[in-house]
């Protein structure tokens, strides 16, 4: 019923910036916490960053001051922001929204999921 589809990863040396989108389609009632989490290859997967409706945001440790996280609530869309990439962010990135939608437009109510991304692969060369 709802599906997140992320976009802007890619290639970039050290130093280099990245974009990352992510939109959710639906039925859309409203969106509490949007996310991003990464994946490096035989590591577990982390919290990047994460933005809540009422404007709390939380960025991991070694993160802060370079990644930002934003959000556009009328595009249900969520962006990072990267930049000074480093090799040891090489990974892939995926986002997650908790989502209030409906299964039709007539819907009497809205119905709850956490929805995630398929991921987008960010590779840093050093």
């Amino acid at each position: 019923q709802v599906q997140l589809v992320e976009s802007g990863g890619g290639l970039v040396q050290t130093g280099g910036s990245l974009r990352l989108s992510c939109v959710a389609s639906g039925i859309i009632a409203s969106i509490n916490r949007m996310a991003w989490y990464r994946q490096a290859p035989g590591k577990q997967r982390e919290l990047v960053a994460s933005s809540t409706r009422a404007g709390s945001v939380n960025y991991a440790h070694s993160v802060k001051g370079r990644f930002t996280i934003s959000r556009d609530d009328a595009k249900n869309t969520v962006y990072l922001q990267m930049v000074n990439l480093e090799p040891e962010d090489t990974a892939v990135y995926l986002c997650t929204m908790g989502v209030y939608y409906k299964t039709t437009y007539d819907a009497p109510r809205s119905d709850y999921l956490e929805v995630w991304g398929q991921g987008t692969l960010v590779t840093v060369s050093s």
